[in-house]
């Protein structure tokens, strides 16, 4: 049985929480394949909104969750996560964790934030919770991984080894006080004893359930366009977002994928610094992000919020191998008149094109070209079929559709899973 990857097709926050959580019914696996808690899923959930951070969104199904390789791990807040959704009456006994997958330590906190107030004006606009240093460390091979856990000597040797360094440079450099082994090995420890059981070999758990036929949902952090390769760079993660990495991620093969969803708003937005073509103007903006509620499930940040940018979602398309794409609340766009959509960009020179600008500084300098589709001007919260959608909504989809080349195999109309539409079937989406 193949593989399906849930992939964001823009700038994270596409809603891909509710699609997972609606896919995980008639899944037996979910694995989260990269990132770490700078990204968050909000579920609503039997009327409960949950968010969460590190453990899979299918944990709210009651299926096996998967953390892989290719995510990073902050021990305390993974202790909290878990402990917060037993607290709710939510098992956490079907979750594992690579022990390959790295630690995100005090001292990445603490470099990431001092680094982004040196930026000043510069900065990223990263969520300061240690994502990049951490990978950083992981890339440079000096990192700590989930499997030091297991041994509290060799954690407490790895301790000792890093601040070394990194105490230097908080102090030197940064003006941080420096961290304390024994504190910090007294600290671990203590999560390291909650985390201990959860610690599995998650690539061979993963291959058996292809092998036995069951089926697997892979689901990414962030979106397409924050790709440390391929995204909008430097304003982004310090990981792949993409559907190809989801192979590495967990630990299989390419060719146990087979089906690459893609999940974009019908609108788009975007958190933190960076170019931001098709970011409204004026008051609109406001009142998208209210209607939306577009505030960041981690950070609680405000969103910038823009109209759909069809020229961004086609390079998604591009780059993931989409199958398909669940077009995320389109609900929030009812209360428009008119609806603009980008579907080109004029470049700096005056030409106008339909792809994605491949180099940086004509990708800060592209202007939107719209074309506006007529509103609909109704709810469309109790939709059960593209049929019960006004001829407006409906048409807005097909011209998503279109221009994109994609189908379009999932509509979302609420925040509730319940509220989603299938034009062709769930059993169409993934398997």
């Amino acid at each position: 049985m193949p593989a399906t990857v849930i992939v964001g097709a823009q700038w994270g926050d596409e809603g891909k929480g509710k699609i997972v959580d609606l896919l995980a019914q008639d899944s037996d696996l979910v694995c989260r394949y990269q990132g770490g808690p700078n990204a968050g899923h909000t579920i609503v959930h039997d009327g409960e909104t949950f968010a969460l951070h590190h453990v899979p969104s299918g944990i709210l199904a009651g299926k096996l969750c998967v953390v892989g390789a290719g995510c990073v791990v902050d021990p305390g807040l993974l202790v909290a996560e878990l402990d917060e959704l037993e607290g709710r009456g939510v098992s956490t006994t079907s979750v594992r964790v690579s022990g390959n997958a790295h630690l995100i330590m005090p001292w990445h906190v603490a470099i990431d934030s001092a680094s982004e107030r040196h930026l000043g004006r510069l900065q990223i606009g990263t969520t300061r919770r240690g994502i990049g240093p951490a990978y950083a460390d992981k890339a440079a091979r000096i990192g700590i991984r989930v499997q030091d856990i297991l041994e509290p000597k060799i954690l407490r040797q790895k301790f000792e080894t890093a601040l070394a360094e990194k105490n230097l440079v908080l102090e030197r450099i940064h003006g941080v006080p420096p961290l304390e082994v024994e504190e910090l090995a007294e600290r671990m420890e203590a999560y390291a004893a909650r985390l201990r059981p959860y610690v599995a070999d998650t690539s061979l758990l993963v291959d058996h359930a292809l092998r036995e036929g069951r089926r697997v949902l892979l689901e990414g952090a962030q979106g397409t366009l924050l790709d440390l390769d391929h995204g909008t760079y430097p304003f982004v993660t310090s990981s792949s977002p993409l559907a190809g990495a989801a192979a590495t991620g967990v630990g299989i093969g390419p060719t146990r994928i087979d089906r690459v969803l893609g999940v974009a708003k019908a609108y788009v937005t975007r958190v933190g610094e960076g170019p931001f073509p098709t970011e409204i103007e004026g008051p609109e903006q406001a009142r998208v992000r209210e209607l939306g509620a577009e505030y960041g499930t981690t950070t609680g940040r405000e969103r910038r919020c823009g109209w759909l940018d069809l020229v961004g979602l086609r390079f998604a398309a591009r780059v993931n191998g989409m199958t398909s794409l669940a077009l995320t609340k389109l609900d929030v766009l009812s209360a428009f008149e008119d609806v603009p959509v980008c579907t080109r960009y004029r470049l700096p020179g005056g030409s106008e094109t339909e792809e994605f600008p491949a180099h940086q500084s004509d990708f800060h300098h592209a202007e939107p070209v719209y074309e506006t589709l007529p509103g609909w001007l109704e709810p469309l919260e109790d939709a059960e079929s593209l049929a019960d959608l006004p001829a407006a909504a409906r048409a807005y989809v097909a011209f998503v559709e279109e221009r994109l080349g994609v189908e379009v195999s999932l509509i979302s109309v609420g925040a509730e899973r319940e509220r989603v539409v299938a034009p062709r079937g769930l059993a169409s989406v993934a398997g």
